[in-house]
This record gives C-alpha cells, structure tokens and sequence, in this order.
C-alpha cells in the first residue's frame, strides 16, 4: 500500500479562492508512454501507427487458446533506460501480474501488468514553471513512485454501426510504461510543466516518441483539494487525457466542481472521470476501483523478469545527454542564458537543430537567430521545428556570411526571408540577388557627404550633441539599400563630423 507523503509547503500564489477561504489543489499523475518499438510487449505483431484496423494482431494479441506470451527484450531495454533517465531506482528483479477485468477490447480477460514488483522505482523529474511577470523560473521536483511494463488494450469503435460496436485490435499488446508520480503538483501549471518535461526526456531517450495526438502518450490526472496544508483529501481520476492543453483545463475545471461540492456542505466521491474539452467539464465515467478489485495475481505464463548490474550499467553508459545536463552545459560552456537555453532544450528536435547551427561558430549568436527568428518564423506559420524550411545547414551558412563580412545584419534579415520562402545556398543567393555588402570605403563616402551636404542644420546638431549621429548613419544605410557595411559606415558619419 502506497503511503502518501506531503512535501510541498503551502504557496499562496496557488491557492484557489472560494466562497468560504482558500483551498489548494493536489495532482498526481499516471502517464501512459508507448514503448517505441517495432513489435509488441509480448508478440512480433508490429505497432505500426495507422494500420486498417485488426492488421497488427497475432494469435498472442487475440488471446487465441494455447498462445502464450514472450517478453520482448528490446521494450525491457526501454523501459530500463526510461528509468535511468528519471534517476530512477532499478529493480533487477520484477514480476508481471495479471490485472482481471472485462472489456470488449481486452481478450484474454485481463491486462498483463506489473503490480507489487515492478521493474523501476522510485525517481525524480526537476521541472521549471513559469516564466512569470519578472521572467523568473520556478524549480519543483515531482517524485516518481514507479514506472512498470504493462500491454495496452484494444480500442472499441461506436460511431460506425446503428445498433454495434466494432473492435480493433492494433493497440491490444501494444507495450506502455506507466510512469506513476507522487502528488508534488498543486497547480495546473505545474502539472502541465511535469508533462512537457517528461515527455522531453523521453524523446530525448528515444524510449517514446510521445505524440499525444496519435496515443502514444496519454495522462490519467488524480486531483483532489483541501484546506492549505490539510489532510489529502478524496481524489477523482481523470482518465485518458490526450493532450497538454486539456489536463490543464481539466485540472482547473474538475478543482472548482469539488470545491462548489465542499462549500455546499457535501462530499466527493472517489471515482474516475472523463472531461469532455468542448464543454471545458469533467463528467463521471465509474466509481473508483481499488487494487483489490483487479484480483492482481502474478501471471503463470511469464517467470520473474531478472538481470545484472551489468545490464544496467551497459544501458547507463549509452544514454544520451538528457535536457537538464544540456541546459546546464549550455549556460556554464556557450555562455548562454538559463531562459535562452530553456527553451532550446525544451524540444530535442529545437536541440539538435540549435547543435547543428551553433557548431564551429558564436553560441550566442546562433542562440538569438534560432529563438528570435527561426522559432518565431515558425510560431508565425503555425509549424512545428521538424518542419522547418530553413535548415541547420542553411541558418548555418547565413551567419557564416556575417562574420566574414559578406553580408549586414540587415542584410541576413532578407536573406533568410529568401532561404523561407524559396530556399538555396544562401551564398549563392547572395551572388545571385546582389546581397553583396558595399565595403568600398569610396562610395560609402560619397553617400556620406551627400546626406552630410543636404543637411547642413543637422550637422550643427549632431556636432552639438555626439548622440545624434545616428540619424546620419540611418540615412546613409537607407540611401544605399542596406547593403553598406555599418561599422565603416559609422566610422566615416564620425569622421565627417568631426566626432573622432
């Protein structure tokens, strides 16, 4: 039996305001990430993603008489490998079970899981909230009670027939990791920081690709609330909440209909719930089974699942660098800040992109093109980093071109516009456009004592007041199309006014 431990002090910054006094919310989590692998927990079947339904189904998944099951070595792998990248304790000895209930998409009867022993225990995920009105990041840790193996179910499908139910069996077998937190989290934001985060650290250990969208990662969200710093109160689950936006939504949603309940003298009722996001609500789904309810056995056809330190260690010495060491590399070594390199190890993808761009060349520079103007391009046309039309290479060789002088920042401005919209060699298209900065000291001369002559009572100016010397500079940059070199601008705009 699990023994709830309390370990955050109250926070008034999330407290909820209700008609009787404050009240504070308490979530934990199950998150149900599919094991990125080529075959099932206990069959070769594969786990192809969009398959006709009932392609990806062997005689194992469909529960057919006399088929037993064997345990694909490569989802233990991953799952060990999940475990290290939580800081998470290794059980070298753990059991499967059979966890016993009907459903129509479930047909051996019961649900191969891992109950008493399973194979990872306890870990930790840091997460960053925020940032808040001052730009500031708040660090929590959110404790990992376990991670086990266990087979998904099939999906029933009730919208194609008047009076029946079709059943696909593709996911039934399919390998999940639950990984099931501690209740550390007191608000949505903090809950919706822990799921990002997780889901980052799977992707960068390749053990999840984590794409709510098509199943492979789903929450089960536990919340209740109380009295700042009271006892536990009686949690609802949330079940199979498929994207970030909505646990959060469900979270604040399913907090105020306990605290109205509370407030008017009642009780909850412990129970699983669904939340429907068009009507922003939960609604009940089935009380609240306990453990004892599942009939846990351990199962007959599957001896104890054991390996060595030797195992484990192989697994650690391969794993990739993971974002919080990232982060910090970025900020101790490239010199970056903490909010910049946030964000670019939020996403291995934003990583990966980033390394590429930053390799050979100034960190920080590359840091500002990448956040500034490749994500914000991005966020602009509502894509995504994997669809990128710029790429590392090409980002790559347009800072290449400022540093040797090529081209002005302005210039790079355009440049990439070009590479967004049409693509090419970004040096090529430099010849090819006329992009060329003028470094020719003679014509930036020229343009300067034209503007220099046409303005005779702003000379008396910027004599008068130094600052006012870049309006000149402005001028001489406009009149020759941008493609003058700034600094030989600026150091001719002085000269002629007498400012050295």
């Amino acid at each position: 039996m699990t023994i709830l431990v309390d370990t955050r002090t109250p926070d008034p910054k999330k407290f909820i305001a209700g008609m009787t006094g404050d009240w504070e919310i308490v979530i934990g989590m199950e998150v149900h990430a599919q094991v990125l692998s080529e075959a099932k927990l206990f069959s070769g079947a594969s786990t192809k993603f969009g398959s006709e339904p009932n392609d990806n189904v062997s005689l194992v998944d469909a529960a057919m008489p006399g088929m037993l099951p064997v345990i694909n070595e490569h989802c233990v792998r991953q799952a060990v490998r999940t475990g290290l990248g939580l800081k998470a304790q290794i059980n070298k000895r753990s059991v499967f079970d059979r966890k016993n209930y009907f459903y129509p998409d479930l047909p051996q009867g019961y649900q191969i899981s891992q109950f008493q022993q399973p194979i990872v225990g306890e870990g930790q995920v840091i997460v960053s909230v925020g940032p808040d009105q001052k730009g500031q990041f708040e660090d929590i840790d959110v404790g990992v009670e376990r991670l086990h193996l266990e087979q998904d179910a099939g999906k029933s499908i009730h919208d194609q027939h008047a009076t029946m139910s079709y059943v696909d069996l593709n996911r039934s077998g399919v390998a999940l990791m639950e990984i099931v937190s501690k209740p550390d989290m007191r608000s949505a934001d903090e809950a919706r920081a822990y799921l990002t985060k997780l889901r980052t650290i799977l992707r960068y250990l390749g053990t999840c690709d984590g794409n709510m969208d098509e199943g492979s990662m789903r929450a089960d969200v536990n919340v209740s609330v109380r009295r700042p710093g009271g006892a536990f109160g009686t949690r609802c689950e949330i079940k199979n909440v498929n994207s970030i936006r909505f646990v959060g939504q469900a979270i604040e949603s399913e907090a105020r209909r306990q605290i109205a309940i509370l407030e008017d003298g009642g009780s909850i009722d412990q129970e699983t719930r669904l939340f429907d996001p068009v009507k922003g609500e939960t609604r009940a789904m089935r009380s609240k089974e306990d453990a004892h309810d599942y009939r846990y056995f351990p199962d007959p056809d599957l001896l104890p699942l054991e390996f060595d330190d030797a195992f484990v260690e192989s697994l650690k010495a391969d794993l990739p660098e993971l974002p919080d060491d990232k982060r910090q590399r970025l900020i101790d070594v490239a010199g970056l800040s903490a909010y910049d390199a946030s964000i670019l190890v939020s996403e291995k993808a934003i990583a990966d992109f980033f390394e590429g761009v930053s390799a050979g060349r100034d960190a920080k520079q590359a840091a500002n093109w990448v956040i500034n103007d490749l994500l914000g391009a991005l966020n602009k046309s509502g894509k995504g980093i994997e669809d990128t039309p710029v790429t590392a290479a090409q980002l790559g060789a347009i800072l290449d071109l400022i540093r040797d002088g090529t081209i002005s920042g302005k210039i790079a401005k355009d440049l990439f516009e070009i590479v967004w919209n049409e693509g090419g060699d970004p040096a090529a298209l430099v010849e090819s456009r006329g992009l060329r900065q003028v470094t020719d000291t003679g014509a930036i001369e020229k343009a300067v004592d034209d503007i220099v002559a046409a303005n005779p009572d702003k000379v008396a100016q910027a004599q008068a007041k130094p600052t006012l010397a870049g309006w000149f500079v402005g001028q001489v940059m406009r009149a020759m199309g941008g493609k003058a070199n700034p600094q030989a601008v600026n150091d001719i705009v002085k000269a002629k006014l007498g400012l050295e």
